[in-house]
């Protein structure tokens, strides 16, 4: 098998020591990808291949920079089937997801190619007599992005794209658990034309992570760092970018509510709801886990979601009528149907699903959970929701924002002035009314509250988070001065 390489300075390289890891198939326990296994050194020598190109890069025209990210879109879309291959062995992805996160993350990389000329200044009125006074808006440096496999085509190309966009150079660290899609992500880039040293590509052996991680938050020249991942590891690397005062960009875990309202349409409730706790076998951050509904109508929308669930199949990666494929590992499947039992435990019922052999498990739901239940606050990131019955909206209100998660919610009721009034009172960072919780688009301000982290991903928000906003001025006639 071919070691997945480092790529520093355009350039296909070994590790420093010639080490590499393993990642195995999650479904068949066979080697995925072997890669190389990063060194601080090799993550030092990635920086300052960044800091050189960043002059030149920064520097490029804006159409120039537009032409390459939308060069860069298309040649992702052709090497859509080499992605698929990896995320099925890797990760154990579906080819419909696979193909979506392409799909995706070529839309983020010509979302990125229009931001090129949108980096917007203004002049500020000063008091002092012939000065122009003005704030600009330029590159911040070499960024460091940390992206997670989950979604590895859409988060790593998020990584990267907006920084890219913004003139900064990129050393996007990529998953232990999906170094081969990652990397393919860098090669893609460099296919496109973009210089040696703009785009580098780092993999690392899991129990090196913390040694690669703070050498490139210390480098002197990453003057930015954003981070797509749990809540718990967020922690640890907000706590480093602070003690070298770095801005960091976080996206962290979830635990989204949608609220199912009295008057909601209860077809529509179902579908959003089986698609955003289920999709990618609910390994999203977005990911519906709680169900928040009305008690009038809560018996017809169990009776409905748990006949919706029955018929969406979970199995090997292609295999026929499986929209669904596996979990990332035997762990994940452990950590579900131990949440699952402990609610079983305390009281709540067992709908639909849970059934797991190896890492394929199916999309289970469970009713009356309850604040006692493991499964009410923790994020299982797996294909499990839970059904919390209420009395008014006041209470519904109450339940979605008791948790320590903020990052996505939705709200479905007919009377949408009623819906949104709700959504308006929902602690997350985005919530959707008549919709599924599991939403992006390339444009919108995509982030959380609360421990799902802060800084805003996507659009205008993602040129505030990669670019300095500077005070510039020009005295345009004589200065007087008191002394």
């Amino acid at each position: 098998m071919d070691v997945v390489p480092l790529m520093i300075d355009g350039r296909d390289v070994a590790a420093s020591g010639g080490a590499s890891f393993e990642r195995l198939d999650p479904v068949r326990g066979e080697p995925a990808s072997r890669a190389a296994a990063a060194t601080a050194a090799d993550a030092q020598a990635a920086a300052n291949a960044a800091a050189a190109a960043f002059p030149a890069w920064s520097a490029l025209a804006p159409g120039e920079r537009r032409a390459l990210l939308n060069r860069a879109a298309d040649l992702l879309l052709e090497r859509t089937p080499d992605f698929v291959k990896a995320m099925a062995a890797e990760i154990g992805a579906a080819p419909m997801w696979a193909g979506f996160n392409c799909k995706l993350a070529a839309g983020m990389l010509r979302e990125a190619a229009a931001l090129v000329t949108q980096i917007h200044g203004e002049v500020i009125p000063s008091d002092t007599p012939g000065m122009l006074s003005m704030a600009l808006r330029q590159p911040a440096g070499v960024v460091l992005g940390i992206a997670p496999w989950n979604a590895p085509v859409i988060l790593g190309v998020r990584a990267l794209a907006t920084p890219l966009a913004c003139g900064n150079t990129v050393v996007l660290k990529a998953s232990e658990v999906c170094p081969r899609t990652h990397w393919l992500i860098g090669d893609v880039l460099r296919a496109a034309g973009v210089p040696p040293g703009v785009v580098n590509v780092v993999s690392n052996a899991p129990q090196d992570a913390p040694a690669v991680v703070d050498a490139l938050i210390a480098h002197p020249a990453v003057r930015r760092v954003n981070f797509t991942g749990s809540t718990r590891v967020g922690r640890l690397i907000a706590e480093s970018c602070a003690r070298q005062l770095k801005r960091v960009l976080l996206e962290l875990g979830g635990k989204a509510p949608l609220l199912v309202l009295d008057d909601a349409d209860l077809d529509a409730a179902v579908q959003a709801a089986a698609f955003g706790a289920y999709m990618n076998q609910g390994q999203i951050c977005m990911s519906t886990e709680r169900l928040i509904v009305d008690a009038k109508v809560a018996d017809e929308f169990v009776l409905r979601l748990a006949q919706k669930a029955r018929t969406l199949r979970a199995g090997l990666p292609g295999a026929a009528g499986c929209a669904l494929g596996a979990m990332v590992g035997r762990e994940a499947v452990q950590r579900v149907r131990a949440l699952i039992d402990d609610a079983l435990a305390k009281g709540a019922t067992l709908v639909a699903g849970g059934e797991s052999e190896g890492t394929i498990m199916q999309p289970a739901l469970l009713d009356h959970v309850t604040p006692a239940m493991r499964f009410y606050r923790e994020e299982s990131f797996g294909p499990l929701v839970g059904v919390v019955r209420v009395q008014t909206v006041e209470e519904a209100v109450t339940v979605a924002n008791d948790s320590e998660y903020g990052l996505s919610s939705a709200v479905f009721g007919r009377d949408v002035n009623r819906a949104l009034a709700v959504a308006r009172q929902i602690d997350a960072g985005i919530c959707h009314v008549n919709s599924a919780t599991v939403h992006d688009e390339a444009q919108m301000p995509f982030g959380g509250s609360k421990g799902s982290g802060y800084g805003r991903f996507g659009g205008r928000a993602g040129i505030e988070e990669f670019t300095e906003l500077r005070w510039v001025t020009v005295q345009t006639t004589p200065a007087h001065y008191p002394i």
